[in-house]
């Protein structure tokens, strides 16, 4: 098993995490997609992401999903 690499994740793992109700279901949850994860991680990650909620659009955007139409300052790369 591998630690989790924030880098690595997609918008549906995003999605499922942030549909878990405690720590030992985020951590099964990231076991199904070979992370291991302590519960103290679990338990950090589990504030972190109720702390807000996104939006579909949000959630899109933050797995990597629309700057490249949404971003006008940088323009299209």
């Amino acid at each position: 098993m591998k630690k989790i690499n924030r880098n690595e994740l997609t918008k549906e793992m995003i999605a499922r995490a942030m549909q878990c109700k405690t720590a030992e279901e985020l951590m099964a949850t990231a076991k199904t997609e070979g992370y291991d994860m302590t519960k103290d991680e679990a338990e950090a990650y589990m504030a972190e992401i109720h702390d807000f909620e996104l939006d579909d659009a949000a959630l899109s955007n933050v797995a990597g999903g629309s700057c490249y139409t949404e971003c006008p300052l940088d323009g299209p790369m």
